[in-house]
């Protein structure tokens, strides 16, 4: 019996981007991303997490980069040629890295920014607002607010949330526990994961907080110097050693020191 083939939404193939047409930041990157899932890509600082996400969703011309080699697939589609607006009408959304809310805009005001390029009634922009605060309600107490007055928490929430106006059926979800308490983090990721289920929309989320990342993905990419170095799906990758070592300075011999780590960082030892 044969197994069926995954239905990639979203397929990343051996790009390359360089940044001022000297700075080589990612080294063929492939990715997919299965149709209603999550998908976690992992990596420290600089590993090349937002680049990627950048260079799906085209915002590298902004910044002086391009994608020298490779594709990007949607739904079987090249979209890499297509400009931000295009992609966003297509249903692939991101939600930037430091979450970009309008500060002087109320939190209803930011949400409607996500719904412009839909001709849409009063009534359906209406349902489309209740739908945001069915998820997050705590936005619903906060509509009024100005968002930059707002917690770190409620603009990530925004943020989200003004995507969701866009009925997305991908969204690229840059560092969305940056900055934010524990607590707050959980909530996030546990919305995120009913907007899986319930929406059936597909998720890319850049994230450094691994162990959070993988207990809510169902697959997970390691990034490290702008190459893949490791994949897997996200319970064997939360239980593999060299990623608790690497990441928690965990292993079996228990918690390591700083020195320790700093030791194993130099060995790269799942890139030989």
């Amino acid at each position: 019996m044969t197994t069926p083939a995954v239905e990639h939404y979203l397929s990343i193939n051996s790009i390359e981007v360089i940044y001022d047409h000297v700075i080589l930041v990612l080294k063929g990157v492939s990715l997919n991303v299965p149709k209603g899932k999550i998908v976690a890509l992992l990596g420290a600082n600089g590993a090349g997490k937002s680049t990627t996400l950048k260079a799906i969703s085209n915002l590298l011309r902004a910044e002086r980069g391009d994608v020298t080699k490779g594709s990007v697939e949607y739904k079987g589609q090249r979209i890499d040629q297509l400009s931000p607006n295009e992609l966003v009408r297509r249903g692939v959304i991101q939600v930037m890295e430091g979450r970009h809310c309008f500060g002087h805009l109320t939190i209803e005001e930011n949400l409607l920014t996500g719904a412009y390029t839909q001709p849409l009634s009063r009534g359906q922009l209406k349902e489309k607002l209740e739908k945001v605060y069915h998820y997050f309600p705590r936005l619903k107490t906060r509509r009024s607010s100005q968002a930059g007055y707002t917690s770190g928490g409620e603009q990530q929430m925004c943020a989200i949330g003004r995507a969701l106006m866009a009925q997305p059926e991908m969204i690229l979800l840059d560092e969305p526990s940056m900055g934010l308490a524990p607590q707050i983090v959980e909530e996030v990721f546990e919305i995120v994961r009913d907007l899986n289920s319930r929406e059936g929309i597909s998720f890319l989320l850049a994230e450094q907080n691994t162990m959070v990342a993988l207990k809510y993905a169902d697959f997970g990419y390691i990034l490290e110097n702008g190459r893949v170095v490791m994949e897997g799906d996200a319970g064997e990758l939360r239980s593999n050693e060299d990623v608790k070592e690497f990441y928690l300075g965990l292993s079996s011999a228990g918690r390591k020191s700083f020195r320790d780590i700093k030791h194993y960082r130099r060995r790269k030892r799942w890139l030989s």
